[in-house]
C-alpha cells in the first residue's frame, strides 16, 4: 500500500505542467494535539507536522506528515502519519470554484491487522468564503474492518473579522461503512492570522461521538481547544 500510493504521488508530480508560474512551498508547525475530523490522532498530546507543495497552473500534489499516537494505541507500532495527495483546482463559473483530487493516508510499519492506510477520492465546490467538500473512501477506513465506500461530507467557510485575524466555522459528516457506532458528527470553530508567514491559531473543536477512547478510556472527540503555530516559507 505504501509502494503504490508513493508511486501514485510521484505520477501526479510528473504530469505537472512544468510552466513558468509553478510553485513550491513549505510548511512546518507544532499543535496542541492532531485533531483530524474531530478525533484526536495524539492522545490529546503536542504534534510537530509539516508539508510540501507543488503548484502548476490549476495543477497541485503535495506532501504532508504528522506525529500520531493512536497506531501505537491500538497495539501497532507505527507514530507517523504520510498523506500524499494531487488533483486539480478550477472555476466553473465566475465566483463557483471547484476542486476534486485524490488523497493517500500512509502509516509506515503499522502492523495492525486490519491496515489503516487508506486512499479517498474528494471534491469540492467552493462559493464566496464557503466550500462544501465529499470525500470518499476507496479503501478500508483508518482500520475499520469491512469500511471501503465510508465517507465524509463537511461544509467550512472562513470570514476576515478584524485586522487580518480569520474565523474558520465548519462542520462535517464521517460515515463509516458497516461501522455504525463509530460514525459522528464533528464541529470545529477556528481563529488564525497570517503574520508574514507566521500563523498561530486557536480553535475549539469536537464530535458528538463517545466511542473514541485513548488509554484510561480517554475520550478523542470531546469538546475542547487546541493551539498551534505554523510557519509557510
Amino acid at each position: 500500500m505504501i509502494k503504490n500510493t508513493l508511486a501514485l504521488a510521484a505520477a501526479l508530480a510528473a504530469l505537472l505542467p512544468a510552466a513558468s508560474h509553478a510553485q513550491l512551498a513549505f510548511n512546518a508547525g507544532l499543535v496542541s494535539e492532531y485533531s483530524y475530523r474531530g478525533i484526536s490522532q495524539s492522545r490529546l498530546k503536542p504534534a510537530l507536522q509539516g508539508g510540501l507543495d507543488y503548484t502548476a497552473g490549476g495543477f497541485y500534489a503535495g506532501a504532508w506528515a504528522s506525529t500520531i499516537k493512536w497506531v501505537k494505541d491500538g497495539g501497532g507500532d507505527s507514530d507517523l502519519e504520510l498523506d500524499v495527495y494531487g488533483g486539480y483546482k478550477g472555476e466553473i463559473t465566475k465566483g463557483l470554484g471547484f476542486d476534486v483530487g485524490l488523497l493517500g493516508y500512509v502509516y509506515p510499519s503499522h502492523k495492525l491487522a486490519v491496515s489503516p492506510n487508506t486512499t479517498e477520492l474528494y471534491g469540492a465546490l467552493t462559493f464566496g468564503p464557503a466550500t462544501l467538500k465529499y470525500s470518499h473512501a476507496t479503501t478500508n477506513l483508518f482500520g475499520f474492518a469491512n469500511s471501503k465506500n465510508s465517507s465524509y461530507l463537511d461544509l467550512s467557510a472562513s470570514f476576515e473579522v478584524f485586522d487580518g485575524w480569520s474565523l474558520a466555522p465548519h462542520i462535517g459528516h464521517q460515515a463509516v461503512k458497516n461501522n455504525a457506532a463509530f460514525s459522528y458528527t464533528d464541529y470545529s470553530l477556528t481563529l488564525s492570522k497570517d503574520f508574514k508567514g507566521l500563523v498561530p491559531s486557536v480553535a475549539i473543536v469536537g464530535t458528538d461521538n463517545d466511542n473514541y477512547l485513548g488509554p484510561n478510556n480517554k475520550n478523542l472527540g470531546k469538546s475542547r481547544l487546541v493551539l498551534g503555530v505554523k510557519v509557510n516559507f
